[in-house]
């Protein structure tokens, strides 16, 4: 056949499910365990003001899809044009460094999804229902956010530092060679 051999091996190697359905049965299994926990959460959830949720299910999606999504993606064609390298032979690259302020803003924007009631002081009844103070929730956030940036700056510079310590014993031993011949 004209196809390389690691990927003929690849073919030979699965099973007749893997074939017929495209992954793993545990895969098929932890889908189908996902269904039934959002189809026991959608029954819960449409238990009481069943048009409400529906007007705020479509307006979340309208929102994600009209006004986040451009959002975010402009943002990260802005961060791929800042980190752009150049690879060896001129050609443009993308390195993974843009990844070092992907991760950190995604904790960072979870976090404000999940607590921006209370991160914007719009708590409400938190005090009541909880007896605990709701204030605090914004410098909270921002420590976090800054700490999840400081913690994948210092991920980004002691990869990088790893990377070019190679480089940088090669340099030097070629420094002393040149050193030693003259």
């Amino acid at each position: 056949m004209g196809h390389p051999p690691h990927l003929r091996r690849a073919r030979v190697n699965r099973s007749p499910f893997r074939a017929r359905y495209g992954a793993s049965p545990l895969h098929l299994l932890l889908t189908l365990a996902s269904f039934a926990v959002a189809l026991y959460a959608g029954i819960r959830l449409l238990k009481g003001d069943t048009i409400g949720v529906a007007i705020w299910f479509v307006g979340a999606a309208l929102l994600h899809d009209l006004v986040l999504l451009p959002a975010y993606a402009l943002t990260d064609r802005a961060a791929q044009l800042l980190f752009r390298g150049r690879g060896a032979a001129g050609g443009s690259t993308f390195p993974t460094s843009v990844n070092h302020l992907r991760v950190p803003a995604f904790i960072s924007g979870v976090l404000f999804l999940v607590w921006w009631p209370l991160i914007l002081r719009q708590g409400g009844h938190y005090t009541a229902y909880t007896a605990l103070s709701a204030e605090g929730f914004l410098a909270r956030w921002l420590l976090i956010t800054a700490g999840l940036f400081l913690a994948s700056a210092i991920v980004l510079m002691v990869g990088t530092w790893l990377r070019l310590r190679p480089a940088r014993k090669e340099a030097r031993a070629q420094a002393r060679a040149r050193k030693a011949t003259k």
